[in-house]
């Protein structure tokens, strides 16, 4: 500790206050078996049995309505890859389309909620949403990514059937840089309180001190009294271990007033704290119960973690007093053939696969996400920058027709940036400030980025598209990042504000740079030592980076270079270039999760095991520095007799040997970077490579010739599932020969089907070129492999997942769900 305090005496004021703190995770939800004390607060999910027209209807606020022949649904729901692609929609939101939707549910009130409060809450829509309850207005967000929520209470009729009415619109498609799906695409809840109770997001948890002996944990609670008469209360708050156990209480009284709201603020102690850490996220729980009349009328539980974290400007990131590298990756929000309706456990594995990769901390491009990223990062055991926008005022290029293709549109947020964005910004802060796992507020990326649509008149990419006649100048963005940058440090004083930089020059000239608590640099390796020297003081790290040596490098050889996140962790739809293409490659991973051959470069970076991978490189074996040819099948080993083939071998051993059906191979294999590289005659079979520390085999890797296609193979990641209609489990199919081989060059096409209790969400390749409908259940295999999502009901039996190919037996894989 005394070294993390020594360190932290070196930073300017601004940054001192960040030293010390924990921070909480909202709770998602309460047990559904309460006691009488928590049905005080319920937490509903409100997903199910919507009803959907695609169109606008006029009469569509009306409860009297008859919407009975709409489509029934469960939300999370994205309505664009429901349909096809095509070159008339716009390449930049992956040449899908939006359009004007309605939601309606009816739902009925038992009349004992009669008195109570009741909070509707919307964790995404996209965008411009509207909501009605029986006929009146709640109200409007126009930003597609804002968690927000309405007061149901006023007009709620209890002991009667309620209608609720969402319309999404979505007319201009072009109005992202990304694909941002359209609908009510993320979760959906209700909040039934008593009038007495704390706040939506009215919790806020901090350690100010931690020691190894000690933690003192400070708790805010906003309450507010919904009733007509003032109320004699009593707050009351504990810190909960990780095992359950009560770690000691604290309480106030108090008089709240007819329809006032007031901050409560308790100090806790823990003695000898288990910290939160990326190996061992252990998470502590507040509780915050509110009594009236001795009767416990509200109670929350926020999970938190106790942990210490700083930047330093010279010596980069620590984490609980220790010096740590940030190996990061940047995801966009949506999941191949899901689009951006997620399930959560889609989500968690992702999470998980990252972890594994050796990262430890996600960026979140370029906008907040859903919540449980949050809950699960705290989970898992990575750091999160969350980031607001990735536009202000004035809208960035929209391409049409592929990426700098062409003329492209500027709408979007921009055109309700100026009455929404602190909003915006208080919900992204107030949601997610008490998550352990989140450790920088973002308040956007590249606004900066020269010509798009801001110009400063000396640094200019000349290579960048040239910006439109009466752009304005940078210096705008040094008026408008005050009042966001205080919208966070209202909210959360405790977190460094930055922002995702990509003209340093300009942003150092107009003084942006200054303005922030850390700076993020994208693109910007080339500015790191020059301005560590100019700006003393300044904190500096990569907030998106290329996946190329030097990226990592830079990071490694710089003490006071924290972090690099790579851009980007998954191949993600949209940001497209020229039909058919309709969504990125840049990803760490493909669209299925499967790692691709260039990323065992940041295994090596990234993980203490030994490695030894064997990729072969076809078309481009000649080349002297290309690592990488376009091939689609980097582990085939399987070509012409004597055909000379590049293989590569990505090893951080001290040196390697190759065999060829159990030979060793005389070969020369040359270190080319974090590479081996060797030239051999093909002969089918096995290739495999051995690798040795200390002239100690570490690790084995092999390739074997396949031969045809004979069957298919399934294999899920979980042997039952919950009948939630919620819980997911992925499924690979796999084409192999009759020994077992992945037949890798197989592009063989295949059907799944879901019976039983369950559902067929999607078959994923892989492939951003195939503009096959996302929810085909046929697809080609890639690289002889597909994966499968599948979704269970809210009924109990078992689903059966049936996959077929002309010229090969069809198999069945049965899993079980369970209500228990």
């Amino acid at each position: 500790m005394s070294q993390a305090l020594s360190r932290l005496a070196k930073l300017p004021q601004s940054l001192r206050s960040l030293s010390m703190l924990t921070l909480a995770a909202v709770a998602l939800s309460l047990p559904a078996s309460l006691s009488s004390a928590d049905n005080a607060r319920q937490q509903l999910t409100f997903d199910f049995d919507w009803r959907f027209h695609l169109g606008d209807v006029p009469q569509g606020p009306d409860p009297s309505l008859d919407h009975q022949q709409w489509r029934q649904l469960s939300v999370p729901h994205d309505w664009s890859i429901e349909h096809s692609f095509s070159p008339d929609h716009a390449s930049g939101t992956g040449y899908l389309p939006g359009g004007i939707g309605w939601y309606r549910k009816s739902f009925e009130v038992p009349a004992d909620w009669q008195g109570r409060e009741v909070t509707l809450h919307f964790d995404g829509v996209y965008r411009n949403s509207e909501v009605w309850l029986n006929g009146q207005r709640l109200g409007e967000r126009p930003y597609g990514y804002a968690p927000f929520y309405f007061r149901l209470t006023p007009y709620l009729k209890t002991g009667e059937t309620n209608v609720l009415a969402v319309r999404v619109a979505r007319q201009q498609v072009a109005d992202s840089r990304w694909y941002t799906g359209t609908g009510i695409y993320r979760h959906v809840w209700l909040t039934v309180t008593n009038p007495v109770h704390v706040d939506t997001w009215g919790t806020f948890v901090t350690t100010p001190r931690v020691t190894d002996e000690r933690a003192d944990i400070h708790v805010t609670n906003e309450v507010v009294n919904h009733s007509e008469q003032p109320a004699e209360i009593l707050v009351e708050t504990s810190v909960l271990a990780p095992d359950g156990s009560r770690l000691g209480e604290q309480s106030t009284k108090s008089e709240l007033a007819a329809g006032a709201k007031y901050t409560f603020a308790h100090w806790h102690m823990v003695e000898d704290p288990q910290r939160w850490t990326l190996d061992e996220p252990t998470l502590y729980t507040m509780e915050t119960r509110i009594v009236e009349n001795g009767e416990t009328v509200d109670v929350v539980r926020t999970p938190f973690g106790i942990r210490t974290y700083y930047f330093d400007a010279d010596d980069g990131f620590f984490l609980n007093g220790q010096a740590m590298k940030i190996k990061g990756v940047c995801l966009h929000h949506d999941a191949g053939v899901v689009g951006a309706a997620v399930p959560d456990k889609v989500l968690e594995r992702r999470l998980r696969i990252v972890k594994q990769l050796g990262a430890n901390a996600v960026r979140c491009s370029h906008n907040p996400m859903a919540k449980e990223l949050y809950s699960l990062c705290d989970e898992i055991g990575l750091l999160v920058m969350d980031e607001a926008f990735d536009e202000w005022e004035l809208g960035k290029r929209k391409w049409v027709k592929g990426r700098n293709v062409g003329r492209a549109e500027r709408f979007g947020y921009n055109e309700h940036f100026e009455e929404w964005a602190e909003q915006d910004v208080e919900a992204m802060v107030r949601r997610g400030r008490n998550h352990p796992s989140i450790i920088l507020w973002s308040i956007g990326n590249e606004i900066d980025y020269p010509g798009d649509p801001y110009v400063h008149p000396e640094f200019f990419d000349p290579a960048a598209p040239p910006a439109d006649a009466g752009s304005p100048k940078t210096t705008r963005l040094a008026v408008v990042a005050p009042s966001l940058i205080a919208a966070v440090k209202r909210h959360d004083p405790t977190r460094p504000v930055t922002m995702a930089l990509s003209n340093v020059p300009a942003s150092n000239d107009i003084g942006l740079a200054n303005m922030l608590d850390v700076a993020g640099y994208n693109y910007q390796e080339q500015f790191y030592s020059r301005d560590h020297r100019d700006f003393p003081g300044r904190v500096i790290y990569g907030s998106e980076n290329g996946q190329g040596p030097p990226s990592w490098q830079a990071v490694a050889d710089n003490d006071y270079i924290s972090s690099i996140y790579l851009w980007s962790g998954f191949d993600f739809l949209g940001e497209a270039g020229e039909w058919p293409n309709h969504g990125s490659k840049s990803g760490v991973f493909d669209t299925r999760g499967f790692l691709k051959p260039r990323a065992w470069m940041h295994r090596l970076n990234w993980s203490d095991e030994a490695i030894v991978h064997l990729t072969v490189n076809q078309e481009r074996r000649n080349a002297p520095r290309r690592l990488f040819s376009t091939s689609r099948t980097p582990r085939l080993w399987k070509t012409e007799e004597g055909t000379m083939i590049m293989v590569l071998i990505a090893s951080n051993c001290d040196r390697v040997e190759l065999t060829l059906n159990g030979k060793p191979l005389e070969v020369s294999t040359e270190k080319f970077g974090p590479y081996f590289r060797a030239r051999v005659p093909f002969t089918a079979g096995t290739l495999a490579v051995s690798g040795f520390k200390d002239d100690q085999l570490v690790a084995t890797d092999s390739l074997v010739t396949p031969g045809p296609a004979a069957k298919l193979e399934l294999v899920a990641d979980r042997e039952a599932l919950a009948a939630d209609g919620q819980d997911v489990a992925h499924v690979e199919i796999r084409v192999v020969d009759e020994a077992g081989t992945l037949a890798t060059d197989a592009t063989t096409e295949v059907t799944v089907e879901v019976t039983g209790h369950g559902k067929l969400l999607g078959v994923d390749n892989g492939d951003q070129d195939d503009t096959t409908n996302l929810l085909s259940p046929t697809k080609k295999t890639s690289d002889g492999r597909l994966l499968a999502i599948v979704k269970s009901t809210r009924t109990a039996g078992e689903l059966t997942i049936t996959v077929e190919s002309a010229g090969l037996a069809p198999v069945e894989l049965m899993l079980p769900t369970s209500s228990e």
